[in-house]
């Protein structure tokens, strides 16, 4: 199921003003044009700013994600005419063979299961070409990233243009390692409307990230360190075994 931050039609037209900062989006590109990589799959997409930037630099690109108001709001950024765009989950792509696949955005942290990221895990290897290589992100269990989860710590109020001022907090919910559950309120003022999103992650550890790897047919080549959030997460980069 789509939080609603990314499939309620009006959170996800603020989502890209609430959250300007992205940094993780230019160690991204750089990693690209790092592995000489001309077509990418966009794992998790969202609303396409990535994909924005990878084919405004000649990249192909693919971008798949199961919340049609994100895609929406991604069809319409500078290039997404150029951008293959697929609803669903991986699970679903048609057949590829691309040179890079990614997961930004910690998106590795929403599947759950051990069914549904091995799933993924698959299926991203099957998309990817011989000698491909998939990078993404994690957090390290061990930093408790969700201690700074409460809204004295993310209280934002974000003057939006043509929408209005909106104010943003997170609170933390339940953590019952490895999941750990949060939500996210918006206020619009423009009317009082109060929206709400709730998120459960999982967070892996490096050594069981890495076994899941292996056990789909990767190789890890390279755990680093993430450059807008240094000591925080890990950043994979594996190749096909």
């Amino acid at each position: 199921m789509v939080d609603a931050l990314f499939g309620d039609w009006r959170l996800v037209g603020v989502y890209d003003a609430l959250e300007p900062e992205r940094g993780d989006l230019e160690a991204y590109v750089g990693m690209v044009g790092e592995f000489g990589a001309r077509s990418v799959l966009d794992v998790g997409c969202g609303t396409g700013c990535l994909a924005s930037l990878l084919v405004g630099l000649g990249v192909e690109v693919v971008g798949v994600d199961p919340a049609e108001a994100s895609l929406e709001v991604a069809r319409g950024k500078p290039g997404g005419e150029r951008v293959r765009w697929v609803q669903g989950d991986a699970a679903g792509l048609p057949p590829l063979q691309v040179e890079l696949a990614v997961m930004t955005g910690n998106v590795a942290q929403v599947f759950l299961s051990d069914e549904e990221w091995m799933a993924t895990l698959y299926c991203v290897r099957a998309a990817l070409a011989p000698g491909g290589r998939f990078v993404f992100e994690t957090r390290d269990p061990a930093r408790q990233a969700w201690v700074g989860w409460n809204r004295e710590a993310t209280y934002k109020r974000v003057d939006v243009p043509g929408v209005g001022v909106i104010e943003n907090w997170t609170d933390l919910l339940e953590v019952n390692e490895p999941f750990v559950k949060f939500r996210g309120t918006y206020v619009f003022e423009s009317d009082g409307a109060t929206l709400t999103s709730e998120s459960t992650l999982r967070f892996r550890t490096r050594a069981e990230v890495e076994e899941s790897l292996e056990a789909a047919g990767f190789r890890t080549a390279e755990v680093r360190d993430a450059a807008d959030r240094p000591g925080l997460e890990f950043v994979f980069v594996a190749e096909v075994a």
